[in-house]
């Protein structure tokens, strides 16, 4: 699985607020023990509201998280350090694994790829210069994903984005694994997952491919995609069986404000489908285009006077407001990020150096100041009127047309836009 988007994603350099996670401290002595810091673990994300009692809470409990990544990345660098630098941890050396299980069971991102390597025979040590090239997901985003996939014993599963294996191990356990696939576009990635996923006495098919075609030929009841794109690929619906489930990660280039495509097809082989507003999503997949603030401009977004300054008695969107920033994601002519490390709203377009930035005066006054081209208080404000006039949707519905094309309207219609088309590029992995 990859690690996750965070407006932007918590491990890109560009990084604003952290994902939800389960944070704890580093276990030592006699607290480095792996099933007691797994069981803290579980208890940590229940706690947040994460997790609830079920098969998934169930397998959790009993995935040795260590099996599946024996080795993990330590970012010994500090940020913005060049070169990069991190240390791979190894279960097999001793003094490595009270700090290896404090990265496999904290509740963040665990990296587990630098530079596009093999995983399978590495020499523990320092790596430097490059990038992380494969994370297991946030395990927050995890657990709530996989109980909405609502597993059961029997069912077929396809698991695009193989990554650290972790999805397809509690989709063994909970379903079997004789009717698990996993898929991923990299070799080294789906090589190291079937000798672990062994390891745990699961054999799973495990595929090395296209994520936009799937497994031609099969279907299957849950399909749960662990990386962005920029809309549903046809063939993973297709291959969708009645009564089947779909989840998928859907943004534009822009970081900041994604969607969850849940797709379902019925008994009799007909498709509903939405896009939902969420907080947090998976980081994009191979090849798709990201855009972010960079230090230098969020620093001068911070800083500036900017072309002009008012004082408006209209409240900007407020966070929680998703069905609108989704909406905005695509109907301001995309190119907008927000910096979510910015005490109040900030937002940019890197691409013409527009920014805006809002700060409150009082409960019912806010100073706003602007920098370029584009008035993007006007065509955040604009907008906010159409979604208000439309209900205030966080939910869309999601049509895919017979020429291939996918729409996303509000229930009344009143806002839609098209999803992009895939490029030949975006093949189907986590990064």
């Amino acid at each position: 699985m990859s690690a996750l988007d965070t407006h932007p994603a918590a491990d890109d350099p560009a990084a604003g607020r952290s994902a939800v996670r389960v944070c704890g401290a580093t276990p030592t002595g006699a607290e480095a023990d792996p099933a007691t810091v797994r069981a803290a673990m579980v208890v940590r994300l229940e706690e947040e509201g994460a997790l609830r009692p079920g098969p998934v809470r169930d397998a959790l409990l009993a995935l040795p998280r260590e099996v599946l990544m024996p080795q993990a990345y330590a970012r010994r660098s500090a940020p913005g350090e060049e070169p990069p630098r991190w240390d791979l941890l190894d279960w097999s050396a001793p003094q490595d694994r009270p700090e290896l299980l404090g990265l496999l069971y904290d509740g963040a991102s665990v990296l587990i790829q630098h530079d596009g390597e093999p995983l399978l025979g590495r020499p523990r040590g320092t790596r430097s210069g490059a990038s992380i090239t494969s994370m297991s997901t946030v395990m927050g985003l995890t657990v709530s994903l996989l109980q909405e996939l609502e597993l059961r014993p029997g069912q077929r599963v396809l698991d695009v984005g193989t990554g650290a294996g972790v999805t397809a191990s509690v989709a063994c356990r909970v379903c079997g694994d004789r009717g698990v696939v996993t898929l991923d576009r990299d070799r080294h990635l789906t090589d190291a997952a079937s000798v672990r996923l062994a390891d745990l006495g699961f054999r799973p098919q495990v595929v090395c491919g296209s994520g936009e075609q799937g497994v031609p030929g099969q279907e299957f009841d849950r399909i749960f995609v662990s990386y962005t794109m920029r809309r549903v690929p046809a063939a993973l619906v297709e291959q969708l069986a009645p009564g089947g489930r779909l989840l998928a990660h859907v943004t534009s280039a822009s970081p900041s404000w994604p969607g969850l495509a849940v797709v379902e097809r019925t008994a009799d082989g007909l498709i509903a489908a939405e896009l939902r507003a969420v907080e947090f999503a998976h980081r994009a997949g191979h090849g798709m285009e990201r855009i972010w603030l960079s230090k230098e401009f969020r620093q001068r977004i911070a800083t500036g006077p900017g072309t002009w300054t008012q004082q408006s008695m209209l409240a900007p969107p407020t966070d929680t407001d998703r069905g609108l920033w989704l909406a905005a994601d695509h109907l301001l002519g995309g190119g907008l990020v927000r910096d979510f490390t910015a005490e109040h709203l900030v937002i940019g377009s890197p691409g013409c150096g527009s920014w805006l930035r809002v700060k409150p005066v009082d409960h019912r006054h806010w100073n706003v100041t602007a920098q370029g081209p584009r008035d993007i208080w006007k065509e955040l404000q604009d907008l906010t009127a159409r979604w208000r006039a439309a209900g205030s949707p966080s939910r869309y519905r999601l049509h895919f047309d017979p020429d291939g094309g996918q729409r996303v309207a509000s229930a009344c219609g009143r806002l839609s836009w098209s999803l992009p088309a895939l490029r030949p590029l975006d093949e189907g992995s986590a990064p």
